[in-house]
Parts: C-alpha cells; structure tokens; sequence
C-alpha cells in the first residue's frame, strides 16, 4: 500500500488521472457523500488535477512546431509557443 493516500497518482496516465477526476466530481456533485469523505476525495481531486496540469506542460513541452521558408519548405523546428 502507498505511504500517504495519493502517492499512486504519480503512476497514472493522464487518462487515468483525468477518470479518477471525473469520478470525484460526480462523487461531489451527487451530494451523497459525507462531509469527511467529501474533504478527503476533494483532496485528491486537487493533486489529480495537479498531475493532469503536470502532465499537459510536460506534453507541451516536447511539442515542437515547423518553421517553414517563405516558398512553404519546412527549414527546420522550434519550440512550440507558450502563448
């Protein structure tokens, strides 16, 4: 078992995280859960959302865009802006 309650997050796909999020808002949303579970999984509703955002900047990161020459020719890549 994981030494703190969301360790296991590290491990999960972006896909998995973003499931896992899913859930815990329908969790919250429906309004059944009890005011101490509904702390816990909001909780880990943020570092899921923490790892998805990690996990987008990593993917962007490695993205890279074409730089073409005035005829349309790629020349080369650069990084794909931040804006």
């Amino acid at each position: 078992m994981a030494d703190q309650p969301n360790d296991d997050i590290k491990a999960m796909t972006f896909e998995q995280a973003l499931d896992a999020l899913e859930k815990i808002v329908d969790d919250l949303e429906r309004g059944d859960v009890p005011l101490d579970q509904s702390i816990r999984i909001y909780e880990r509703g943020e570092a899921l959302k923490a790892h998805c955002d990690r996990l987008l900047k990593a993917a962007e990161d490695r993205v890279e865009k074409i730089r073409l020459s005035r005829d349309g020719k790629p020349t080369g890549i650069e990084p794909l802006d931040g804006d």
